[in-house]
């Protein structure tokens, strides 16, 4: 039997918490022999949302577990408390495997463990991870990492992704298989979490690209290009890129692509559109230069993006919908 120790403090993700408590806690029916041996260790009773939850253990039992899982906390803008990383790190140093689910990597960033590794978290804190912990290889665009005896998960559902995976290594694809039924989850997603980023525009205020960056995104179907764009905002394409990488930190040409494959992504969730049609309305040309930018920034095919989030969308649609007779006005 293995035994997979959950290390919690003060402000953990209950999502997380809980994924991992159900994943490990209890196997799928008819799987022969014993499961996991999960314990859940921590320096006290500690507050998870708005419940208090007694550990079975105290940290130092983390050293004695063949897996630790560190699921994330909410204020991954403090550092994480010294006791936690120098039980995840005692742990490790003892032979455990270790995981960190969302921004659990902050943890193993601060122990050591991620040095010269690639990681991932919460695609909207990988650039802090980078930041303050410069030795971390920090991978914005995967589900999860695995290093061996050091993984890393992106957030949210991705650590379920990272918990299944855990499952295949240890007691094969057949049995992850039949966990994810049991969870009515997909046993494996494709692609990575760039397809799951926001590419916002800057907020409209005082800078100078303030009135070209709307006329631009209203003409993503013409072949703009980089005179174009400084044409329009009456200056040198020298002095435009300087203002690309001020307000945007990225260049002219970077940044209409990455806004073609936004408005892409919008025209596969919103409507039923052919490929040929969305790839004229992105300014792409054709279907297979827009496949091809697709794959590549996303990590999955148009057809496998609309699947996917076209059926998300019209769920959310007809859940919030008003039932006939309702009172619409509480919408």
């Amino acid at each position: 039997m293995t035994t997979v120790a959950l290390a919690v403090t003060d402000g953990m993700l209950h999502f997380e918490l809980s994924l991992a408590y159900e994943v490990f806690g209890s196997g799928p029916s008819g799987v022969a022999g014993p499961w996991y041996d999960l314990v859940v260790c921590g320096p006290a009773a500690v507050r998870v949302g708005r419940f208090l939850l007694e550990p079975d253990h105290g940290l130092d039992r983390l050293r004695r577990a063949d897996t630790v899982i560190i699921p994330g906390w909410a204020d991954a803008e403090v550092d994480p408390p010294a006791d936690l990383v120098e039980a995840v790190r005692a742990a490790h140093e003892a032979g455990a495997r270790v995981a960190s689910l969302c921004t659990g990597a902050f943890v193993l960033a601060a122990a050591g463990l991620l040095d010269g590794k690639r990681a991932t978290t919460h695609w909207a804190h990988t650039r802090d991870l980078a930041a303050r912990y410069p030795r971390v290889i920090v991978d914005p665009d995967v589900l999860y990492v695995d290093n061996g005896n050091v993984l890393t998960s992106a957030g949210k559902a991705a650590a379920m992704d990272l918990c299944l995976h855990l499952v295949r290594l240890d007691r094969g694809s057949s049995i992850a298989n039949a966990v994810a039924r049991r969870l009515v989850v997909p046993p494996h997603r494709d692609g990575g979490q760039a397809q799951f980023v926001t590419a916002p525009v800057p907020a409209p205020g005082n800078h100078p690209l303030a009135e070209l960056l709307p006329w631009a995104i209203e003409r993503l179907d013409h072949p703009l290009t980089v005179e174009d764009l400084a044409r329009q905002a009456r200056m040198s394409s020298r002095n435009l890129g300087r203002h690309f990488r001020s307000v945007t930190g990225t260049t002219p040409l970077q940044w209409l692509a990455t806004q073609r494959i936004r408005h892409a992504q919008e025209l596969l969730e919103t409507t039923d559109d052919g490929i040929d049609a969305i790839a004229a309305a992105t300014g792409m040309g054709t279907a297979t230069t827009l496949r091809r930018h697709f794959k590549s920034t996303v990590g999955v095919p148009p057809d496998t993006y609309r699947r996917t989030f076209r059926s998300q969308s019209r769920r959310a649609f007809h859940e919030a919908a008003p039932r006939p007779g309702a009172d619409a006005r509480r919408f």
